[in-house]
């Protein structure tokens, strides 16, 4: 019997990072592969369990996150989601600190493979030294990295000439050589460009860590498929001159029907039981992104003006004192006959199976369009951060969503959004965004193609050049 391959994978420290690398992991074990998945004690308490059938498979491999002076991260604070957002950059120190017990861990293991993530440049040295080959998983879509990594804008002379400020990020780069509306706004370039190129706390910028690990490994590769983003996978591969693998979309397995009967979520789920086909909107925008109080307001003004049902799904934000706070005064009264918000954890994928859930109003992070789109429903894009703005403009220009308009400073208002529901929802001109998007659900929520063909081709590639 052939050797079993024994991979080491390590994500950077946050949930929208840790759970594609998790699947990723999962979906290997599935086709015989041994998996050691690195991470902290308080994040691998907090992952998905690792199904019993593949437990000799998979395993949680934990460090302590090292702690620095001053105190200056949360004693808890081991993910991107348990501290503030300007408080990142100390974060990273702490994870570029866990080199020294991962170079020990990798001495003594010599996995035939090492998987990384964007963040652990020095993940580079340590392989080579130890001989290993490396390769660099990708959780954005193909679109946004052929936008932010061609590695001649990360670093040096290049990054000068081709990404000289956020102004170069508002049109087509150069090295798209097809047509493209995919770009930044300029109220998004400017964030985008400052936490790419602009030096923090931990002495090294973002697009450098990208650079070295683009230099260094043996190949990449990328939770996408050839269906929906052929086009940028092959200029990807081609700006990086090394092996772009499209390993799927990694969809996670659709929920049986749980019998949720347990207090508030039975209720929950018997409201939407009552509900017509097709008919509710579901919102959620997670947790890496803390919503504004005027954000919030204006979502929920948008959701009231719209008049469609809808199931809401909202962390109580800091700045409020409690969940009434959160809302504005009175919406839960005035609306209470269609839409319910619920606060804090919601079981996204038992609400996207639902028959009555139409439509989703999200972000659109990678990993929550390939969520929704596993189960056909419309897109309606309200993008912050990183690569959400590039999502939302390939989802358009594909015409499988909607996205709220904005103004110049980036502010929407409550019109915008309920303008954006109706049309996507109900509206007659909206109706070839909903088959669009139900056809998708052919691509996104074939598990057989994404297991066996994908994750097949992925597994090839490791054995062949091991």
């Amino acid at each position: 019997m052939a050797e079993q391959l024994h991979i080491v994978v390590l994500p950077w420290i946050a949930f929208g990072h840790m759970i594609p690398f998790f699947q990723l992991s999962i979906d290997l074990a599935k086709a015989g592969i041994k998996v050691s998945f690195v991470s902290t004690p308080r994040n691998t308490k907090r992952l998905p369990k690792i199904p019993p059938s593949l437990a000799d498979l998979v395993k949680f491999v934990e460090f302590p996150l090292p702690s620095l002076d001053n105190d200056i991260l949360p004693e808890d604070g081991e993910a991107t989601v348990d501290i503030p957002a300007e408080k990142i950059e100390y974060l990273k120190i702490a994870y570029d600190l866990l080199q020294h017990p991962l170079k020990q861990f990798i001495a003594d293991q010599l996995p035939d493979w090492i998987i990384i993530d964007a963040i652990p440049y020095w993940m580079v040295e340590i392989a080579r030294e130890k001989k290993v080959p490396l390769i660099h998983f990708s959780v954005f879509s193909a679109v946004a990295y052929a936008f932010l990594g061609h590695p001649e804008c990360l670093v040096g002379d290049g990054q000068k000439r081709l990404r000289p400020s956020g102004t170069s990020m508002t049109s087509k780069p150069e090295w798209v050589d097809f047509p493209s509306s995919v770009a930044y706004r300029n109220h998004e370039a400017a964030v985008v460009f400052e936490w790419l190129y602009t030096g923090n706390a931990s002495g090294i910028t973002d697009s450098e860590r990208v650079s070295k690990i683009l230099h260094g490994c043996q190949a990449v590769a990328v939770r996408s498929c050839a269906e929906f983003e052929g086009d940028y996978l092959n200029l990807f591969e081609r700006l990086i001159g090394k092996p772009v693998i499209p390993v799927g979309l990694l969809p996670q397995e659709k929920p049986e029907r749980k019998e949720l009967t347990d207090g508030r979520w039975g209720e929950i789920f018997k409201w939407l039981d009552d509900q017509k086909p097709k008919s509710v909107v579901f919102v959620g925008f997670g947790s890496e992104y803390k919503l504004t109080r005027d954000q919030v307001y204006e979502i929920a003004h948008g959701l009231e003006l719209s008049g469609l049902p809808f199931l809401w799904a909202l962390r109580k934000p800091g700045w409020a004192n409690d969940d009434l706070e959160a809302l504005p005064s009175g919406f839960g009264e005035r609306t209470s006959d269609r839409g319910i918000v619920c606060m804090g954890w919601a079981p996204q994928m038992e609400i996207l199976g639902h028959p009555s859930i139409g439509g989703s109003l999200f972000h659109s992070g990678w990993g929550s369009i390939i969520e929704t789109l596993q189960f056909g429903h419309t897109l309606i894009l309200l993008p912050f951060i990183v690569d959400q703005p590039l999502n939302a403009r390939y989802l358009v220009e594909k015409g499988l969503g909607v996205e709220v308009q904005r103004g110049e400073d980036g502010s929407f208002t409550r019109d915008g959004v309920a303008e954006a529901l109706k049309l996507a929802m109900v509206s007659e001109e909206g109706k070839s965004l909903r088959e669009k998007a139900s056809e998708a659900a052919a691509i996104f929520g074939n598990q057989k193609l994404h297991q066996d063909y994908f994750i097949g081709k992925f597994v090839e590639f490791l054995k062949k050049k091991k």
